[in-house]
């Protein structure tokens, strides 16, 4: 941890750490500080800084914890981890300089949507399963893994924070357990909360569990007002599945909340089922990036592959006599939605959105995106942050396909707008007019 002098003033008026960090606002809060966003005076990258109070940490007996975050993040470096970049410290503060991942929690996007999509959800939880992997394969357990310790990039690539409660595989006692009881109870496996100790790998996979459950229902699976009556849920493995999880998803979220750590699933078990290799990147849809890559990635155009088929379940959700989304997500339908059937291919689909992009003059860029297939975001900020638009393309039959075209992000009067000026004037000689009325089967 390197010592610096307290911040300066740079002629501006702005706060500049170490001569090396112009600090911004304020984008986050924390039990012991804040979170700045910052710029990197000598190559303009933005960064976020976490200022945490030594005066606090010392308080509550967390010096130790803090001390290991910075060992921890330190040794795991994975493209679905926040990236620690350096350490410094004052007198009275600590500063963390870490990598500034803009899409906010994943808990965030879940809760806006009422649930994510089973290919979405999935492409989330292989990123969650290799960066979790990678940590203990270098002995390292999280052991607070929870959606609002999840992260999103602007690509929509799962990011993993916070390690302050995890552990190092010398922690572990001469029975090769770990013994500390800690995380989230909602999140937490039940031989955490026994007394005869726990390995923090099957643990951290519990909690996986319970994420992917959340990602795919929209709330958790143990739950109850009594923190009592829910342990004991937790301890039986006390849960349901909602009717709209696949048999796979449901036979895998089984085999993660087991109850008995002895019998639960594997990583090396897990990542072999097929549920869990599956693609569903349609044509036409970037695919979601690699451990490794960034940045974008051409379209994907290979032979012979093709738009993710439309179920029962999809055709159910997109027929507004038969919307059960109310029964699901609280009761209330999700609006900022537009559907239309299509004889062109997919590609064709793309290339008019990217179309539309190069329309507006740059304002908009077509990105990939692993939650959703195709997406459009703004370059500039509206009244509710850049207005994003993602299209998800299904095929109904050989020659059919079905386009979902949603708010992601923004205000509902710019997308309405957006919509009626720019998108629906270049889909609209695509779109399938049926013989009856020569109308476009738009909604």
């Amino acid at each position: 941890m390197e010592e610096v002098p307290p911040p300066s003033q740079s002629s501006e008026g702005r706060s500049v750490l170490h001569g090396r960090y112009e600090l911004g606002r304020v984008i986050g809060q924390g039990t012991f500080g804040k979170v700045h966003l910052a710029r990197n005076l000598l190559t303009g990258k933005s960064v976020a800084i976490k200022v945490v109070g030594k005066e606090k940490v010392i308080q509550v007996g967390m010096m130790e914890q803090v001390k290991r975050e910075i060992s921890v993040m330190k040794m795991v470096r994975h493209p679905n981890i926040v990236e620690l970049y350096e350490v410094m410290a004052t007198r009275s503060k600590i500063y963390f300089v870490m990598e500034l991942v803009r899409g906010g929690e994943l808990f965030a996007k879940v809760a806006r949507s009422g649930r994510l999509r089973e290919d979405a959800a999935r492409n989330c939880f292989r990123q969650l399963v290799s960066a979790i992997d990678f940590c203990h394969g270098r002995g390292v357990y999280h052991r607070d893994l929870k959606l609002e310790n999840l992260l999103l990039d602007d690509q929509g690539n799962l990011k993993i924070a916070d390690f302050g409660l995890s552990a190092f595989a010398e922690h572990v006692r001469p029975d090769g357990l770990l013994h500390t009881a800690c995380g989230t109870p909602a999140y937490v496996a039940p031989e955490v909360f026994g007394k005869k100790g726990y390995d923090g790998a099957k643990a951290d996979l519990w909690s996986c569990g319970v994420i992917l459950f959340v990602l795919l229902a929209g709330f958790l699976p143990f739950h109850d007002e009594n923190i009592l009556a829910m342990y004991k849920k937790i301890r039986r493995g006390d849960f349901r599945c909602p009717p709209w999880f696949s048999s796979d998803a449901r036979r895998l979220i089984t085999k993660l909340l087991d109850p008995i750590p002895s019998t639960r699933i594997t990583v090396g078990k897990l990542m072999e089922i097929p549920w869990f290799k599956k693609s569903s990147v349609p044509k036409g849809v970037p695919a979601p990036a690699a451990a490794g890559e960034s940045g974008d990635r051409e379209w994907a155009k290979k032979d012979g592959e093709e738009p993710e088929t439309l179920n029962a379940f999809h055709l159910i959700s997109f027929s507004d006599g038969f919307d059960l989304s109310p029964l699901f997500v609280g009761g209330e339908r999700r609006e900022e939605e537009m559907r239309f059937a299509t004889r062109e291919p997919a590609s064709v689909v793309v290339s008019r959105l990217e179309g539309v992009a190069a329309r507006t003059a740059g304002k908009y860029r077509v990105t990939k995106s692993s939650m959703t297939g195709v997406r459009l975001e703004g370059e500039q900020r509206g009244r509710k942050g850049k207005l994003a638009i993602a299209a998800q393309i299904f095929a109904v039959a050989p020659s059919v396909l079905v386009v979902a075209v949603k708010k992601d992000g923004g205000d509902n009067l710019e997308y309405q707008r957006f919509c009626s000026d720019e998108l629906r004037p270049a889909l609209k000689d695509i779109m399938w007019a049926s013989s009856s009325d020569g109308q476009a089967a738009a909604p």
